[in-house]
């Protein structure tokens, strides 16, 4: 299938929801239920071959065929370990995820985790699995988020082991198998175990919930991070916080206050209450172990609680050794180091009275020497990088300690980098810079130039340009139009990305770089046109251009609705009055006006919708013509976001 074909296609998959959390997409297009219902028929176990039991599946380098570490290894299923081999005991927990010989301590941080919550954790784990005879055929399936899709894995349940042991995640218990085969089909899903080796949990916490992760450095916290924090709480999002360690030791080490070093805690509410004349913030805490309690202020039995209102103190205290206790929020920031909070997506939970975050997201990709311009260290460059635009326009419902503005949260994630490792490539170093557009009318259909970043500052960036899989920052701006640059650190480096923008408000989302859809959408160069073919599609876009400079009396780069409705006729389609509407209610801005990539859309709608004979292929020729045509006239307002739009058009049509 070719670029275009292809682009086309899966389009038209994301508008029937494949790729939704409901609709996973078939990963290899391999079919669970379809090979299940084989091996029950056939009466074998399956075996998958699209991830072999043998050196390849296990790694590269230090776990690649014939080293050291991989000798003797054999692939096993369970029910050849034990004689009663269970998926899940109980009910899954932390205890069920032991680290192996892999350095994955990431993942299964991010996997004991997703045991605190039920409902996600049923997004990753499909129910309905086991080892109970008449339905065990070996063959088990996960499901995962990978840069705005969810797609599910299937696997046998061959598992690497050596002298007897699995060599990788295993539980204590000994019998329970549902982490080490969620390992195996997240290690597929990446290329190899190996690939699996040094990480964030941030990473894992993405990649289970579908959200967006922030780390928060408690040494130098955000001056609002308690409210950040309450209202993550409101949106559920899943909060880890821990206090880090100095050596080894240090390693799961008690303090003499009963807390625990190097351990991931969760955070489970905030609350605040009069104390002694004065208002106090605290934060709840839970400890997975369900025991080992913090000891100092505020602690189940401590004298805090009797010198605050008995509305409060029924509200709050909660007097048990079941792991979780409340502390003040200044010893919270003076005894833990970090905080992570993955903000989860608006499907991501079925309670109607948790408020959700508005999600944006934005496909692209750096392209050497084309889109692939280097950090603002490259000022020649840096303007050819792929650049969209979000419009905040309304201000939080509760912004805290009076700041007044429009938060959101935006993360740039580097797709596809670790299951390169195979091939010698690993993590670029990335980053991304803000810059407020909102005095240049029309900047969103137009890609600025190197002029534009030379004579302005960014309003934000990025903490840091970092070789991670993602770098992520939370921001408040004013309401406006922002311009969003994501770029490597260095110039000419390929790669694949993602930018999601979460925000507590609806942020308007519009792609405006039209070099990198021409990367995406035409990869294999094989549009041709035939020379009568290009005369006649050659005139047609002429006159479209003539009839829109006309309407454009003051060259602003858009037209009145009234003024549309005359060039659409004078393109040579009669409207009646309520075709007219539709068309002004699809295709116009909220301020009534219809800008140049729009017109076109338009006009491609039309055409489809009034000739049976514009084929596919006549839309492609017709795709790449505008393009020359806007080039050659450097009509400004035709660096834009029409492309999306047209392909819009032509895939809903055929």
């Amino acid at each position: 299938m070719t670029g275009i074909a292809a682009t086309l296609q899966h389009r038209r998959d994301k508008d029937r929801g494949i790729g939704s959390f409901g609709r996973a997409l078939k990963y290899l297009n391999q079919d669970y239920e379809v090979l299940r219902r084989r091996c029950s028929e056939s009466g074998r176990l399956f075996q998958d071959e699209t991830f072999p039991a043998h050196g390849s599946s296990l790694g590269f380098r230090e776990l690649g065929p014939g080293s050291p570490k991989t000798r003797g290894v054999s692939w096993e299923r369970p029910t050849e370990l034990t004689s009663d081999p269970e998926f899940i005991v109980s009910g899954a927990s932390r205890t069920d995820i032991c680290q192996g010989a892999l350095g994955d301590c990431w993942l299964l941080a991010a996997i004991a985790s997703l045991t605190l919550n039920e409902e996600v954790l049923a997004r990753v784990v499909p129910h309905g699995q086991s080892f109970r005879k008449g339905e065990y055929a070996g063959i088990f399936h996960f499901q995962f988020w990978q840069f705005g899709e969810w797609v599910d894995v299937v696997i046998d349940d061959r598992l690497p082991v050596k002298d007897g042991e699995l060599m990788f995640v295993h539980s204590a218990e000994g019998r329970e198998f549902w982490s080490a085969l969620l390992e195996k089909a997240y290690a597929k899903m990446n290329g190899c175990y190996e690939a699996l080796s040094g990480g964030s949990t941030t990473e894992g916490f993405e990649d289970f919930t579908g959200g967006i992760a922030e780390v928060h450095d408690l040494n130098r916290p955000d001056p609002h991070l308690f409210h950040i924090i309450h209202m993550g709480q409101n949106r559920g999002s899943l909060m880890g916080c821990s206090i880090d360690i100095t050596s080894s030791s240090d390693s799961e080490a008690v303090t003499s206050q009963k807390l625990v070093k190097g351990h991931a805690y969760s955070v489970t509410g905030t609350a605040q209450v009069e104390y002694r004349g004065n208002m106090e913030k605290l934060i709840r805490i839970r400890n997975p172990w369900g025991q080992v309690e913090w000891t100092g202020a505020w602690s189940d039995n401590s004298a805090q609680w009797r010198q605050i209102s008995d509305e409060d103190r029924e509200r709050l205290s909660h007097r048990s050794e079941d792991g979780e206790f409340w502390m003040s929020f200044n010893d919270f920031l003076r005894h833990y180091s970090r905080l992570e909070i993955c903000n989860l997506t608006p499907d991501a939970l079925s309670d109607d009275s948790v408020s959700r975050w508005a999600l944006s997201k934005f496909d692209g990709s750096w392209r050497r020497g084309s889109t692939a311009g280097g950090c603002r260290n490259f000022p020649n460059t840096f303007w050819t990088n792929p650049q969209f635009v979000i419009r905040l326009d309304e201000e939080d419902d509760d912004p805290d300690d009076g700041e007044s503005g429009c938060s959101f949260v935006v993360g740039l994630i580097q797709k596809n980098r670790r299951s390169m490792r195979k091939m010698g490539e690993d993590m670029h170093t990335v980053g991304f810079a803000i810059y407020e557009v909102s005095s240049r009318r029309g900047c969103r259909n137009v890609h600025l130039n190197r002029n534009f970043f030379l004579s302005n500052a960014s309003a934000a960036r990025s903490e840091t340009f970092i070789n991670l899989r993602e770098v992520c920052s939370r921001f408040c701006l004013p309401p406006g139009e922002y311009l969003i640059v994501p770029s490597t650190f260095e110039a000419n480096k390929d790669g694949d990305f993602c930018v999601r923008v979460f925000s507590e408000k609806q942020a308007e989302f519009h792609i405006s770089t039209c070099r990198n859809m021409i990367n995406m959408l035409d990869k294999d160069g094989s549009g041709k046109l035939g020379l009568l073919e290009f005369k006649v599609l050659w005139t047609k876009i002429e006159n479209y251009l003539k009839i829109y400079r006309q309407k454009d009396v003051d060259n602003s780069g858009t037209m009145s609705s009234s003024e549309m409705r005359t060039a659409v006729e004078e393109a040579g389609f009669s409207l009646n009055n309520p075709l007219h509407q539709v068309l002004v209610a699809r295709y116009s801005d909220p301020d009534l006006t219809i800008d140049f990539d729009n017109f076109v859309s338009c006009l491609v709608r039309l055409e489809t919708m009034f000739s049976e004979s514009f084929c596919l292929f006549c839309c492609c020729c017709f795709l790449s013509i505008v393009m020359i045509m806007m080039m050659m006239v450097s009509c400004p307002q035709t660096l834009s976001m029409c492309w999306t739009k047209i392909i819009r058009e032509l895939s809903s049509s055929t």
